[in-house]
């Protein structure tokens, strides 16, 4: 390790989710890579954190009081809000030249709040969500999208890069959650087509493993097709994300177009497939069970 790299190493990490799907990959290799790492415990002790030497925090002040930089990586813009603005959050016995950075999936309205907010403290807010699954964050080979300016990128890079494979600047604060959503969005729409389209075959009595096999000799044939394809065989696991978390990123591109008064034909319908999905009891499963509330509503199942 050269010396620049220990000196950065020196660095005290907060991490606030660690025992999350994707937080959990992120503060293991954190602290494996040298860093010093404290953490809080919402639900449940992180597993393998405190024996590889991280160390247990009271709250998220303590965090905000004792970290150079803190980590926040939980389920929604609520959840970021609490963490950082709330009684007992980051902010509220701050230190000066906090580093706080979002790897949740949030909205760049609260995100431009957040960041004023640690303006006025002596802080500085960086949102860097994440794509790629749980297995990914456990092999330090996430993409991380990071919203800052051009200086701040760059000295929380070497850190960023512990933790994934690629790390893309996105531009300045607020692009990384509003890029992050863009992505989300597409991903849904296409499974929510394929899922559709499954359903729409077997009711006009064609087979959909036809269908697939004519989709991956054209453009069509992707990653997502594969997962997809997995449903038609009872493999609802290719895809590790909660439809319920699905609903909630779709909902959150949803309003940012809605608020910069772009239409959003597509985006709502895709927003009223997993709440129908939601509704009849699948929003704890997994993004492809989108097939099987289509199959439903089309009465195949």
């Amino acid at each position: 390790m050269s010396d620049q790299t220990q000196r950065e190493r020196t660095q005290r990490i907060g991490f606030v989710g660690a025992s999350g799907l994707m937080g959990h990959g992120m503060a293991k290799n954190l602290r494996a890579a040298g860093y010093p790492l404290a953490y809080t415990v919402n639900r449940r002790e992180p597993e393998g954190l405190a024996d590889a030497g991280a160390t247990l925090a009271n709250d998220h002040a303590e965090l905000g009081r004792t970290c150079d930089v803190v980590f926040i990586c939980v389920t929604s813009a609520t959840d970021v809000e609490e963490v950082v603005t709330g009684p007992r959050g980051l902010l509220s016995e701050a230190r000066e030249g906090l580093i706080i950075i979002d790897s949740s999936t949030s909205e760049p309205g609260l995100t431009q709040r957040l960041a004023a907010a640690c303006v006025e403290r002596g802080a500085r807010f960086v949102d860097a969500p994440l794509t790629r699954g749980p297995a990914e964050a456990e092999a330090g080979t996430l993409n991380i999208l990071v919203g800052a300016d051009d200086d701040l990128f760059a000295e929380l890079q070497p850190m960023l890069q512990v933790c994934a494979e690629h790390v893309i600047h996105t531009g300045p604060t607020g692009s990384g959650h509003t890029i992050k959503l863009l992505n989300n969005f597409v991903i849904q729409a296409q499974a929510t087509a394929l899922a559709e389209a499954f359903a729409v075959a077997t009711k006009a009595d064609s087979d959909p493993k036809t269908l697939v096999d004519v989709l991956s000799l054209g453009m069509a044939n992707n990653a997502l097709l594969a997962i997809m394809a997995k449903t038609l065989d009872g493999d609802y696991g290719g895809m590790v994300f909660e439809l319920d978390n699905a609903r909630k990123d779709v909902r959150y591109y949803t309003r940012l177009a809605g608020d910069l008064a772009h239409p959003v034909t597509v985006g709502d319908g895709v927003h009223e497939s997993l709440v129908l999905a939601s509704a009849l009891g699948y929003g704890k499963e997994y993004v492809p069970s989108l097939v099987k509330a289509q199959a439903q509503l089309g009465g195949s199942r």
